[in-house]
C-alpha cells in the first residue's frame, strides 16, 4: 500500500550529503595530483569553515585511518565514500583530531564522526581543504555535482549518484 502511495523506492540513487561546513572546491582543483587527478576516485572537495565532519550517508565505517585524517564510509548500497579531512594531515599523527567512531560502526548520516582543530590544520598540514571522493567509481552509472559554492554540513547535497 505504501509503495503506491509514496512510489517505488531507488535503491541505486544515493544523494551524498555534505559531511562538512565550507565553501565548495572543484576536485580538479585541489592542490593534491592524487585527488586532482582522480586517481582515488571522483567527487568534490570542501574548505572547511568549521571542523567537523559528519556521515553523509547511512552506512558501516569500512576504514577508518589511526591517525584520523581520513575515514571511508560504504552505504547499504556498496557506495564507497572517503572523507580525507585536510592535504598531508597525516603527518600531524592525529594531533588536534578526535574521534567519534570506530571501523565497523554502523552510522546514520549527519551522525558526528570526526572533529579537528582548523587552526592547527592550517597551521601544519599542505592545506585544510577536504576532499570526498567515491572510491570505487566502476559502480557509478552518473555522478551529478552540486552546482552549489557553499556547503552546510548535513543541509547541501554535493553529489547525487545513481548506481549500476
Amino acid at each position: 500500500m505504501f509503495k503506491k502511495i509514496f512510489g517505488k523506492r531507488d535503491d541505486k540513487l544515493v544523494n551524498l550529503m555534505s559531511p562538512i561546513s565550507g565553501k565548495i572546491i572543484s576536485i580538479e582543483d585541489v592542490p593534491d595530483e592524487m585527488f586532482s587527478q582522480k586517481m582515488m576516485g571522483d567527487g568534490l572537495a570542501i574548505e572547511p569553515s568549521e571542523g567537523i565532519v559528519a556521515a553523509p550517508i547511512v552506512g558501516e565505517i569500512v576504514q577508518f585511518f589511526p591517525t584520523k585524517h581520513a575515514v571511508g564510509i560504504r552505504s547499504d548500497n556498496g557506495l564507497e565514500i572517503l572523507i580525507h579531512i585536510g592535504l598531508e594531515t597525516v603527518s600531524m599523527k592525529g594531533e588536534g583530531f578526535e574521534s567519534f567512531v570506530e571501523q565497523g560502526d554502523r552510522v546514520e548520516a549527519g551522525q558526528k564522526l570526526v572533529t579537528f582543530d582548523l587552526d592547527a590544520v592550517k597551521e601544519k598540514a599542505d592545506s585544510i581543504i577536504s576532499p570526498i571522493i567515491i572510491t570505487n567509481s566502476d559502480m557509478v552509472d552518473s555522478l551529478t555535482k552540486t552546482k552549489d559554492t557553499h556547503a552546510t554540513q548535513g543541509d547541501t547535497v554535493l553529489l547525487n549518484v545513481k548506481i549500476k
